[in-house]
This record gives C-alpha cells, structure tokens and sequence, in this order.
C-alpha cells in the first residue's frame, strides 16, 4: 500500500469532522466533486469503508473512527516538525511555554527567574497545552495532575500542593477554618464553577460556566459561586475573596511536560534548570 498523504487526510479529517461534503469543501477552500473522489480514493487504497452515505447524511464507520484518531495525530505531528524546524532556525534558544490561567504563579516565576533563556509564555484554556505540545506551538507546558492528561509526552514533577476553597468573604463558610468537600458541594447558594473539559463542553451541573480567572473573581464576588483551586492561588486573591483549606482534596502536583523524545537541547536545558531550582526552593 502506498504512503498516506497529507493532504488526502486532511481532506479526510475534514469530512469526518463536519459530516457533510458540502460544508468540508467550503471550508477546505475546493469543490465537492473532487473531495468526493479524493475520499473514494483514499478508501480504495486502503480497502476498507471510512464513511457510511445514505440520504440521511454521512457517518463515520469503526475504521473511520480509527482513522480519524490516527490521522489528527499525523497532522499535529507535520505541522509540529514545521513550527519547530523554523524556530530552530529563527531563535534556536527561544522556548514557547504553554500554561492554563490559574497555574501556581510562584512556581512559574521561579521558573522563568532561574532559566537564561528566552521563554514566551502563552496562557491558554482548559486542555489547551496539550494540543499546544501536540502541533508544535509550545516547546514544554506547565500542566497539573491529575486534572491533566500526560499520556504520550515525557514529564518531570515539580511541586504539589493543597487545594482550597475559594469564597465570597462574607459567607458564613469562609469564617471556617477548614472545610471539607461535601461541606462545599453541599451549599445551594454558593454553586461550584464549572470550567470546560478537554472537548470545550461543560458538564451538567447549577455552578456558572467559567472561561478565564477574571470571570472567576468576579463572579465569586459578587456571591454568585465558588471555586476548588490550588492553595497557589492565594497569590491572584481580591480582598472580597477567602480560601479556606479542604481538608479531604486530593493533593495537586505542577507537572512540567514536553513531547516526548524530544531532542531540542533547549528543552534538555530548562528541564534540568526546573528540576534543580524546585529541589533548591524545597530544601531552603
């Protein structure tokens, strides 16, 4: 069989993502006929069905499904060897460091002291590093276990923490000196904010729909909810707000990540200067 090829899965990609030919090869930027004929082709060579077409619409099939998995990370894969190649050349000392608002600031900051090298650090949304890592618009990330998933890249623990409660300073729980889950779960005037998982979708639940850190702070405020956050986040707090320590949470551990078998010496290089800083913060 011949090699697959880029641009027949990103055609691919595309009709299994919208489900309708016609919108894939709007957004493709090409006609419907040959997106057709490049996906028959594609489903010759390889002999098997990728799409199941009746009048009711297009659907993936099982092999479609695997494909459809196999071909975002050969995508993610080209487009991450190009970003990373023109850096290289560009500013081969330059590293690109992904994290999520709300990430322990301390820790960052410790980080970006110690290290000589140039670090642009882009903040990003609930999931976001990973697919940052994955195409090659971050070079390392700051992630959190076990709230992140680390499957596929290399990594190093940092620091682990507490989580706290995070409240409106005049509710009756924030005079308490630790609290428990249920205790914080259990108010039905304080609803817990809800972020967005890893496809951007939120779970089912009464706490508002929270986006960035200042929606957050605001919101808790004003009364109109809490949050469960890293004892960090202490460093981001208002004077309307009070963080109560959860005494049964479990434990948050700052994770430093990269691809894995990744062979940029300067990703080597932060590495190793992360590590020995955090080991001699620790130890003061």
């Amino acid at each position: 069989m011949d090699t697959l090829e880029t641009r027949e899965l990103r055609y691919f990609v595309t009709v299994a993502e919208e489900l309708h030919f016609s919108r894939a090869a709007d957004r493709l930027g090409i006609a419907q006929p040959p997106l057709s004929r490049a996906i028959q082709q594609l489903e010759r060579r390889l002999g098997v069905t990728l799409l199941d077409r009746d009048r009711r619409g297009v659907a993936l099939t099982e092999a479609g499904q695997v494909l459809l998995d196999e071909a975002r990370t050969l995508l993610d894969a080209t487009a991450a060897a190009a970003r990373r190649t023109q850096r290289a050349a560009s500013a081969p000392n330059r590293l690109t460091l992904a994290t999520k608002a709300g990430a322990n600031h301390e820790l960052l900051r410790e980080l970006l002291d110690a290290h000589p090298a140039e670090i642009d650090v882009v903040l990003c949304g609930m999931g976001d590093q990973a697919r940052m890592l994955r195409d090659g618009r971050a070079d390392v990330a700051l992630m959190q276990r076990p709230f992140d998933a680390l499957t596929g890249f290399d990594s190093e623990d940092l620091r682990t923490e507490q989580q706290v409660a995070i409240l409106p300073s005049g509710h009756p729980l924030a005079a308490r000196p630790s609290l428990t889950m249920a205790d914080i779960l259990g108010v039905r005037d304080l609803p817990i904010a809800r972020w967005p998982e890893q496809d951007g979708t939120y779970r089912p639940g009464p706490g508002p729909e929270i986006r960035d850190l200042s929606q957050l702070a605001q919101l808790i405020a004003l009364g109109h909810t809490a949050a469960v956050l890293c004892a960090s986040s202490r460093s981001w707090l208002w004077s309307a707000h009070t963080a109560v320590p959860l005494t049964d949470a479990p434990h948050v551990t700052s994770v430093l990540v990269w691809p894995s078998g990744s062979r940029s010496r300067a990703v080597a290089e932060f590495v190793r200067t992360a590590l020995a800083t955090v080991r001699e913060g620790d130890a003061a």
